[in-house]
């Protein structure tokens, strides 16, 4: 009898054979992971771990289907691995699962980000559970170190099954429009079950939540990484983040001019009172009635949750409040101050919003405000109607700081259906309605029935907007002396 396993059994090189074969291949994820780090600063991990029966695919063991490493963005740490599609489409075994581990180990241990660059057609196969196991090993790494370090995903190419799954762990996910994919099942099983669909595209995560930031390819993507950084705490312990700038702290800003017509654009008042009117928007094409992402003020790194009056009235939805939470989660895991801008008609009335567990979705709004210790300030520009007052982060559900502009509305109810749910039986002549209306306005709406109720504290001039939220956060910049342990995991969406 033939005996194969002798002729077959890995043929191991030296080591100087082994980096000299890496070399001369140099696969996309080795020139992907390079290129995110700082010339020359990148270091490898696991360089030579092979798969245990790599005499089975022919591979003889001499490379594994990631990369592994560390090295500096910015001159700060950042771990990273990315899979490698040359190799057995990288495929994931045992030790590709191990060698994502054991990183796993290092960055929680050193409190350093982790970026993971996905490019996977799934598990292979020859492993069989093994294989399976991986999955879950990765998963339960993912896990422990959500809230404790940064982890941000790079779909740069395909991403499918329980790596998709993987993948929606992190806190942050980026897509590449060309080359990448994210799916559970595989899209041509389920385009076949929905003629015209198209499942498993970047465009279609984003659309559905899975994906926060779209880039045109891998490239665009990592150097989007690098910037997405700059905004994010080294871990949960780090304290907020500050950038420089030069941009005037005191100076009056021009909101009133963007908010005085109905459906205006809330991001054109976020830039107008940021540093250098920068706004890094994440998840754009989830949830449009609201708006989420990063500023700075003063230099200090800033959560922004804001209505968007220019879709549906800014009113709150299924997925907007979904979206907002989300976020507002990840703000608090990692100590990131948030600013509430609320201009909102209140909740929105739709079929798809109530097949969406609407109650639940809302009732995830309410606890990721009540539950987060981070400094919260919240400013009424406009509309604040129902208990969508109460949910976009007042301060009966947890804002350190609540201010109103002195146009603002703040009511129970809408004027006109106040009007008409107090009054209607009694007042039939039209201009008397508008006398009514009118005086609901300026004294039920008023925000100085709130502030007198001493939910709003202090009415201020909407031209002193950013000196006065600034002001507000820099008081509140001693609130948390964290150490650095767990509080919850960021979950997903």
């Amino acid at each position: 009898m033939e005996n194969k396993t002798q002729n077959s059994a890995p043929k191991f090189k030296s080591a100087a054979e082994l980096r000299a074969l890496m070399q001369s291949e140099a696969s996309t994820a080795n020139e992907r992971i390079r290129s995110l780090f700082d010339e020359g600063t990148f270091a490898e991990v696991g360089a030579y771990a092979h798969k245990i029966a790599a005499e089975l695919d022919g591979s003889n063991g001499e490379l594994e289907s990631v990369v592994c490493g560390y090295g500096a963005i910015d001159g700060r740490l950042v771990f990273a691995f990315a899979q490698d599609f040359s190799r057995m489409k990288g495929a994931l075994g045992a030790m590709h699962a191990k060698k994502i581990c054991d990183l796993y180990e290092l960055a929680i241990k050193n409190g350093a980000p982790v970026i993971g660059i996905f490019d996977s057609a799934g598990a292979y196969v020859l492993e069989g559970v093994e294989a399976l196991a991986g999955y879950g090993k990765i998963m339960k790494k993912v896990s422990d170190a959500s809230g404790v370090i940064p982890q941000i995903a790079v779909i740069a190419g395909v991403c499918g099954g329980a790596m998709a799954a993987v993948a929606s762990m992190f806190d942050i996910v980026i897509g590449a429009e060309k080359g990448g994919s994210l799916y559970v099942n595989p899209p041509f099983v389920l385009n076949n079950l929905e003629k015209g669909a198209n499942f498993g595209t970047i465009k279609t995560a984003a659309e559905g939540g899975l994906v926060n930031v779209v880039c045109a390819d891998d490239t665009a993507a990592l150097a989007y990484v690098r910037t997405l950084l700059a905004y994010i705490p080294q871990n949960n312990a780090d304290g907020t983040a500050y950038s420089s700038t030069t941009d005037e702290i005191n100076r009056l800003v021009d909101v009133e001019s963007i908010i005085s017509g109905d459906g205006y654009s809330m991001a054109e008042v976020i830039e107008a009172i940021s540093d250098d009117a920068k706004f890094l928007e994440l998840s754009a094409e989830y949830g449009k009635s609201m708006l989420t992402g990063f500023v700075t003020m003063n230099g200090m790194v800033i959560g922004v949750v804001a209505n968007q009056p220019a879709v549906n009235g800014g009113k709150l939805c299924a997925d907007a409040a979904k979206k907002a939470s989300k976020f507002i989660s990840f703000c608090d895991c990692f100590d990131i101050p948030l600013l509430t801008l609320v201009d909102t008609e209140g909740y929105a009335v739709s079929v798809e919003s109530e097949k969406a567990q609407y109650g639940a979705a809302l009732a995830k709004l309410a606890s990721a405000y009540a539950s987060s210790d981070n400094a919260k300030v919240t400013v009424v520009l406009g509309k604040a109607y129902g208990a969508a007052y109460t949910l976009m982060g007042s301060k009966s559900i947890g804002a350190d700081i609540a201010l109103a502009v002195d146009s603002a509305k703040i009511s129970a109810m809408p004027t006109s259906s106040a009007v008409a749910f107090a009054w209607n039986d009694k007042v039939t002549d039209n201009a008397k309605r508008g006398e009514i209306e009118a005086e609901w306005d300026s004294v039920m709406a008023s925000p100085v029935a709130a502030a007198k109720s001493g939910e709003i504290d202090d009415i201020i001039s909407i031209d002193e907007l950013r000196q006065r939220v600034s002001a507000a956060f820099e008081m509140l910049g001693a609130k948390n002396a964290l150490c650095i342990e767990k509080r919850h995991n960021n979950l997903p969406l």
